[in-house]
Parts: C-alpha cells; sequence; structure tokens
C-alpha cells in the first residue's frame, strides 16, 4: 500500500510540472500531461486493491475512502481537462495534489 501511494503521488505531483512546460509554449508536453493523467488514473485504481485489503483485515477504513476520493476526484479532472474548463481543472488540480501528499503522510506513519 504504502509503494502504491507513494508512486501515485510522484505520479500526481509530475502533472502540474508537464502542465507548466506545456503553458510556457513546449506544445510536446501535452501528449506527456495527457498520458500522465491516465498513468495517475490507473495507479490510483490499482491503489484500491491494497486499501480495501487493508480493510477488510481489520486495518483502518480511512485509506481506503481517501484512496477513492481521489480516484473520483481524478475522474473529474480529466473530464474537466479533455472539456478545456481550466476554471475547474486548476483548482482540482491543486486539491488532488495536496489530497495525495495527505494521503502518502498518513500513511507512511
Amino acid at each position: 500500500m504504502r509503494g502504491f501511494a507513494t508512486v501515485h503521488a510522484v505520479a500526481i505531483f509530475g502533472q502540474p510540472v508537464f502542465a507548466g512546460r506545456y503553458l510556457t509554449g513546449d506544445y510536446a508536453m501535452l501528449a506527456v500531461h495527457r498520458f500522465g493523467a491516465d498513468l495517475v488514473f490507473a495507479i490510483g485504481l490499482a491503489q484500491l486493491a491494497p486499501t480495501a485489503l487493508l480493510w477488510w483485515r481489520g486495518g483502518p477504513r480511512w485509506p481506503f475512502w481517501a484512496s477513492l476520493l481521489l480516484v473520483a476526484g481524478e475522474t473529474a479532472q480529466y473530464f474537466a481537462g479533455l472539456a478545456g474548463a481550466l476554471d475547474l481543472h486548476v483548482p482540482l488540480g491543486v486539491a488532488l495534489v495536496t489530497l495525495a501528499v495527505v494521503v502518502l503522510i498518513g500513511i507512511w506513519r
């Protein structure tokens, strides 16, 4: 579970970097940002499995629910990006990075 949370946080941290590079004129970075979105979402889905297993084995529930919230937010983020709704895409991205860091810190404690 810690591995998934760590990889998820690293992947989600790359997204604003790729978007920033795109906004500075490196238009090839949009494809990297889109691939990163797919990767972040896939890692988020995969993260649900160990958190559900932890809960099933009598561990805390919060990692599962926090991971599910991340996946739901990433889904909304993906569609906001496709629609070009930057007024939602940017602040939601900040919230998702923050939540990923909170989950990472909580899981490693």
